[in-house]
């Protein structure tokens, strides 16, 4: 047995000609960036030591607003890789976020060379966020989509929970950061797996497993409010205009 065939790249979907995502850049990006942060805003970060410093991760918070993905980016014990729609890969800045080993997503359809990127984050033993809501919103995982579920069913990787608190204020708006000295939360879970499936997976049994998902997801942000008393923001003014 080869080595690709003994960390599974021959499964399908297939990943092992794949090039390796670059994550020097974004290794540097991240501890140039997490000073900013923590001088900006009022940090607490609760549990870190529930974040696997080896092994594949895919870690699912919930969204709900702009500063969550650089906040994960550049606090998270380790380098991610993090899913992100694909109109932010442009000019300058999709330069960048190619190049600290980011994956554009097409939402508007299913973006097969997204997808077999996000699961060679995993099969290579790395960190992959992934916003398990999809969007920008309430933030309390009652829309989880099948995302999460379909990753989670392919490499079997344990999936940690993230409840984000404090990203946006009530009434704020999904399009712009929270002011300076705002309180932020980062509330880590414990890891959970689910079964690994092999290939074919229907639709049907990645929406099943993507339901427990959510349940296991609602339940960690409830507790994450509840232990910082820190509520959500509840449903921005407007929709995010991504949707």
């Amino acid at each position: 047995m080869t080595a690709d065939e003994m960390t599974g790249q021959h499964e399908l979907p297939r990943t092992d000609d794949l090039p390796p995502l670059p994550h020097r850049l974004g290794g540097a990006l991240r501890h140039l960036v997490a000073p900013y942060i923590r001088w900006r805003y009022d940090l607490t970060i609760h549990h870190q030591s529930r974040f696997p410093l080896t092994g594949p991760v895919l870690l699912a918070p919930n969204h709900l607003g702009l500063l969550d993905g650089p906040l994960l980016g550049s606090t998270a014990p380790r380098m991610l890789h993090q899913l992100g729609k694909i109109e932010a890969f442009v000019g300058l800045q999709g330069k960048i976020l190619h190049l600290a080993g980011q994956i554009p997503v097409d939402r508007t359809t299913y973006d097969v060379l997204a997808v077999r990127k996000a699961i060679k984050v995993l099969r290579d033993g790395n960190v992959l966020s992934v916003y398990p809501e999809g969007t920008r919103g309430p933030g309390d995982f009652r829309k989880v989509r099948t995302g999460v579920a379909y990753l989670a069913m392919v490499t079997g990787a344990p999936i940690l929970p993230v409840a984000l608190l404090g990203t946006r204020l009530p009434g704020g708006d999904v399009e712009h950061y929270p002011p300076r000295g705002s309180r932020v939360d980062v509330v880590y879970g414990e890891t959970f797996t689910v079964d690994r499936v092999s290939f074919p997976r229907r639709h049907v049994d990645v929406r099943a497993v993507a339901d427990q998902i959510g349940d296991v997801l609602r339940a960690h942000v409830q507790a994450a409010v509840e232990a910082t008393g820190h509520p959500l923001p509840g449903v921005p003014d407007q929709k995010d205009p991504d949707e």
